[in-house]
This record gives C-alpha cells, structure tokens and sequence, in this order.
C-alpha cells in the first residue's frame, strides 16, 4: 500500500472501529494516528513506531508526509478534537516521558499507547480482527488505567474543610493552591472561595451563583483573574493573579478587572501573588499603583503598593 489516501481512509476506518466519536471520524484524525505511528506512505504497518511528538511537530510531519498544510491557527483544533480524544479513549498517551508536565507547556508530546501500538501493527493481517476484538474487551481497564495515572498529578486544592479540588500540573496551578490555602486564611479569615481557574479547564473551580449575587455575570473565563475570594464580613471581592510566566495586576489589567466588575456590590481588592522573590522582581516595574502583592514564600507579609490604605478596596 503506497497510495496516501489508502493510509488516511485505513486510519480513518481503524478510528471508528475503535469507537471513537463521529466528530473524530475524519482526515485530521487520521493524520494525527499516523504521525503518532510514524506510518509514512509505502511503510508497512508492522513496522508502526511510537516517537514522542508534540502538536506541531503532528502538523509539520502531516504536511511533509502527506501534503496536508493545515493553517497554524489550527494547532487548537488538532489538540482539543483529536489528540485530547485519542488520550480519553486511551489511543495516546500524554506526556509519558514526565507525565506532571504543565498542561500548557510548549514542550507538551504525545505517543501512542503501547497496547494500541502493537494491535495496530497486525493491522491488515490475518489476526487482526481477533486481535483488534481482544483489545476492545480490554480497553475500558486501560482507560481507566491511565486516568488514574493522569489524576494522581493533579495539584490538590482545599477550598473548605473537607472539599477538595485538583487542577492541572504544574506551577501555576501549585500557586493558586497556595493563594487558596495560605494568602486567604491569612490575609481574608473565613472568606469564601469564588473561582479558581485551571491552566487545562479554566472554569476549574467556579461559584457561578454568588457572584452573580455580587452583581457580576461573567460570559468570558479568559476574563477572569485566577482566584476570586469574597469575604463576606467587609464585602470584598479579593482578585488575584497568579504569576508565574506572566504579567502581574498592571495598568492595564487593573482596567480590565474594575470593567469586568464593575456592577458588584463588593469592594474590590486587587492582589499580584509572585512564588518567590526572585519572579516578583521581573515584574516590579508593572506591578499598577494601589494594589497588593502577596509572595508565597514569605506567606505572612503583603507589599502595599502606595494608596491611603492597607490592604483594602478603593472607590475611585
């Protein structure tokens, strides 16, 4: 077989027998199965191999290979309606080589799962069908398998005695758990947490509810700052950011936020949370006037940047 589109209808049919959903029974679908096989064309597909490859490597190996030139701005579409499938479905295993990667790391790869691998090296033979019917007996215990292995990564956040939530890998998610359970019983005593966003589900943690109550309704989560806490006992909506790679509450983001709540109820408390110093002070230059920034490493200290008060809304 050296025709490429023989490749793509054969991985094309091998995706829907292997039950994944219509909306990933196509030709991106089956382009992603075979770069992640490294099934170039005139490959026999008992020689499939298993390289780790991240999402555009997939894309750049699709066009070389096959012809298929794929517009950059579809590097989402690629990994969120194929390759966040195939690792539900457990066809594909994410970043197995350092599997509490951050999820939104740039150095993100995947490969295919081993079980997968040598079941789709006897495709077209004669004991694939017998093959291919052993596998699928068994592919509910290998997804749940590697669930398990994927959620024991996941950073644990406590956000009330008891209740507990997990959010992607990595350090941005460890220092909104910080912000969580450190900043706020120290800083904000009994307050409530509202939202906590998440790097791989930005809705991560949200209380929909209340803070409509606070009269804000929020359409857009990339709007959102990464913590939102409501103390309840002074009627502040404490936002913070979480900076870890990115920019602290500058100029430009007090604007956004004042605008995003600017019908709530509540006093507003602007917070930048840094890890550690070393961080805070690549962004001291950016840190906007009349906010607060809290360090994670000297927990029980907050810098007040000017203003006539501590630790405490403004009204204008």
């Amino acid at each position: 077989m050296n025709n490429k589109d023989d490749y793509i209808k054969s991985a094309e049919n091998i995706i829907r027998l292997l039950g994944l959903p219509r909306a990933q029974q196509n030709e991106r679908s089956a382009l992603c199965l075979l770069a992640l096989l490294n099934l170039v064309p005139g490959k026999e597909w008992a020689k499939a191999e298993s390289p780790l490859i991240g999402i555009t490597p997939i894309m750049d190996w699709v066009r070389e290979h096959y012809g298929k030139d794929y517009a950059p701005n579809t590097r989402e579409t690629f990994r969120r309606q194929t390759m966040h499938q195939f690792c539900d479905a457990g066809i594909a295993v994410y970043n197995p080589d350092k599997p509490d990667r951050p999820i939104n790391s740039p150095h993100t790869v995947y490969q295919i799962e081993p079980v997968a691998l040598a079941l789709l090296q006897t495709f077209g033979k004669r004991a694939w069908k017998n093959n291919l019917a052993a596998y699928l007996a068994q592919r509910e215990t290998l997804i749940a398998q590697y669930a398990m292995q994927r959620e024991q990564y996941r950073v644990p956040v406590e956000i009330a005695p008891g209740q507990k939530i997990t959010l992607s890998p990595g350090a941005h998610s460890e220092l909104i758990r910080d912000v969580v359970e450190t900043f706020a019983p120290q800083f904000a005593p009994g307050c409530k947490l509202v939202y906590a966003g998440d790097t791989g589900d930005k809705w991560g943690y949200f209380d929909a509810e209340l803070l409509a109550k606070l009269g804000v309704t929020v359409e857009s989560h990339g709007k959102m700052p990464d913590v939102v806490l409501y103390d309840a006992a002074r009627n502040w909506l404490l936002l913070v950011e979480s900076v870890t790679s990115h920019g602290p509450v500058d100029g430009k983001r007090h604007t956004e936020l004042a605008k995003l709540f600017t019908h709530t109820t509540a006093g507003l408390v602007y917070v930048t949370a840094f890890p550690d110093k070393a961080v805070m002070s690549r962004y001291l230059g950016e840190i906007a006037w009349e906010t607060e920034v809290w360090v994670a490493d000297s927990p029980t200290h907050l810098i007040h940047f000017n203003g006539d008060r501590f630790l405490g809304p403004y009204s204008g």
